[in-house]
């Protein structure tokens, strides 16, 4: 079997799994968060939390809860690491500095897990399992929380109340990531994950040295870190690793878990404001872009030129001869199309348009299908964007599922796509401008601009991968990645909060026969359409300083 076959075959499995389990999902995900009922454990937590689950929130009081649990969440996670030096379990490893703890307490806390530093040689089991794996699960519960009450946003009329962010937060954890992340690390261990809280082991002989690795409870993190699209790897290879990913299935699996959530939210949107076939439409959206850049990956990572490159099958610098060509690409796209940023090989060693096509996957703003939860809201916005644009052209007043999108509700959805961009751009600017952060880039030309972007744009839309070739480990990039995944990750939620809140207090308008039908496949190609002519006007100069111009020189 070839190896363009055997992607291709890799590739339909995938989406056959996909699509038996999205009807199902999508309704269990609806039920969690549309029910009146509160599990035992659940009140538990309330309790020791002093929250009234049954308490409406405006947008402003669910915004108070989101940054408050999230300011705890990194003040804890920074303490657990500058004080990992004297806790247990911390297999002889230093406290972490200053400036790596706060990078990394603000990664993981916005679901971004952006690593400076060596997993396997800087954390140990303490900070592994109870700060980096329990933000895991917090993080992407907090990204589904926010979505759910925009899609109430959508779903109510004439009240200001979205919910409520903690019984909301909470269900995410233990009636959705809790209980398929154990589901997962149980498959992850059957096919050979370690799982463990061993210390480290000296492992042969090489070239008159020893080789030492330390183990951990692997499984269990590599589980909720590609279910929740988090990304964050235990060891510094990430998903090359062969003790986080032993085998082509289970980097198949990986795959599967990272789109899961995602793919089958936009049923749950459906559900919860009465119009499945409206999810069908959002769907259809995030699965053209989705195939749409993983043909297109697949084509630049095979079709070469050159003797050495043809007989390998591909270009197969930087990629694990397990997995080949094919896996790597469905991998690459999927993990920047989502936030979660693990690697199962290196983008740096991609080819140009390779390597620009994992950029422009999170320029995109990580939609299609997104982070968990953060990915339906993302596009929900555009979709509003999209009906304004459709507005314009006919001279109608625009609406979106019986709302009209007036000055209000299109301010705040322009304040949100601008936000991620004029991150990206000002801080690669900078760091492009002042003398000392251009010595972090280790190669010359379009290539170090690349490295220099693909960071900060990882950084801002909290996706976490890198590009390698980039000394990340430096006060600079410290903390300007840490301030971008802040801004990135918050920004947006102030405003995708008040989006909602603005849809809740209106009346419903009634359909007719001049309003948009927003289900009908013409709405899909308007929002592929929105989707990639705003990222591309956005983003093209830039993109044509690095990827662009090494792809063309090649």
């Amino acid at each position: 079997m070839g190896p363009v076959l055997a992607g291709v075959l890799q590739l339909l499995a995938l989406i056959g799994a996909l699509a038996l389990v999205h009807v199902p999902a999508g309704t269990y995900l609806a039920r969690v968060y549309s029910s009146a009922k509160h599990l035992r454990v659940e009140k538990w937590i309330y309790r020791g939390i002093g929250a009234d689950p049954d308490a409406g929130m405006t947008w402003p009081a669910y915004l108070r809860g989101v940054l408050a649990f999230s300011a705890v969440g990194v003040l804890f996670l920074y303490l657990l690491m500058r004080l990992q030096g004297i806790l247990p379990g911390s297999l002889g490893f230093a406290s972490v500095g200053p400036a790596q703890s706060f990078n990394t307490a603000v990664s993981f806390v916005t679901n971004t897990n952006w690593q400076s530093y060596y997993g396997e040689q800087t954390m140990g089991h303490v900070v592994q399992t109870a700060g980096l794996a329990v933000q895991n699960f917090l993080s992407a519960a907090v990204g589904m929380a926010v979505a759910v009450a925009l899609v109430r946003g959508f779903a109510r009329s004439r009240t200001g109340e979205l919910g409520n962010f903690w019984a909301d937060m909470v269900r995410g954890v233990t009636r959705v990531l809790l209980p398929g992340a154990f589901v997962a690390a149980l498959v992850l261990v059957a096919c050979g994950v370690i799982q463990n809280f061993s210390g480290i082991h000296e492992v042969g002989q090489f070239m008159g040295g020893s080789q030492q690795w330390n183990g951990g409870a692997v499984a269990s993190q590599e589980a909720i870190k590609e279910l929740g699209t988090n990304g964050g790897g235990y060891f510094n290879a990430n998903s090359a690793h062969p003790f986080e990913n032993p085998t082509p299935f289970t980097n198949l699996f990986e795959i599967f878990l990272i789109l899961v959530i995602p793919f089958s939210l936009p049923r749950a949107f459906g559900i919860m404001v009465g119009s499945v076939r409206q999810g069908y439409a959002i769907l259809a959206t995030m699965v053209t872009i989705w195939l749409g850049f993983v043909a297109l990956m697949m084509w630049t990572e095979f079709a070469h030129h050159g003797p050495a490159l043809q007989a390998a099958g591909g270009a197969m610098e930087g990629k694990e001869v397990r997995f080949g060509v094919g896996s790597s690409s469905i991998f690459a796209v999927s993990t920047t199309l989502t936030s979660t940023g693990a690697v199962d090989s290196f983008h740096s060693s991609f080819t140009g348009l390779g390597g620009g096509i994992t950029m422009l996957s999170m320029m995109l703003g990580e939609i299609a299908p997104g982070g968990v939860g953060s990915g339906l809201y993302g596009m929900l916005v555009l979709a509003v964007i999209a009906v304004f644009i459709a507005g314009l052209m006919v001279g109608r007043t625009p609406e979106y599922l019986g709302k009209k999108i007036g000055a209000r509700e299109m301010k705040l959805a322009a304040c949100y796509i601008l936000v991620t961009p004029a991150l990206v751009l000002g801080c690669t600017a900078a760091s492009m401008a002042l003398p000392t952060p251009p010595h972090s880039l280790l190669n010359p030309g379009a290539h170090g601009f690349s490295e220099a972007l693909y960071a900060f744009t990882s950084a801002a839309n909290n996706n976490g991968s890198a590009f390698a070739g980039l000394n990340a480990n430096t006060d600079w990039y410290n903390t300007m990645t840490g301030l971008a995944m802040l801004l990135g990750r918050f920004l947006p939620m102030v405003f995708v909060l008040a989006l909602a809140g603005s849809l809740a207090g209106q009346r419903p308008v009634p359909v007719t026969a001049g309003t948009l039908r927003t289900e009908k496949p013409l709405f899909t190609g308007l929002l592929v359409g929105a989707v990639l002519i705003i990222t591309g006007l956005t983003y093209f100069p830039a993109l044509a300083l690095g990827p662009l111009a090494e792809g063309l020189a090649s």
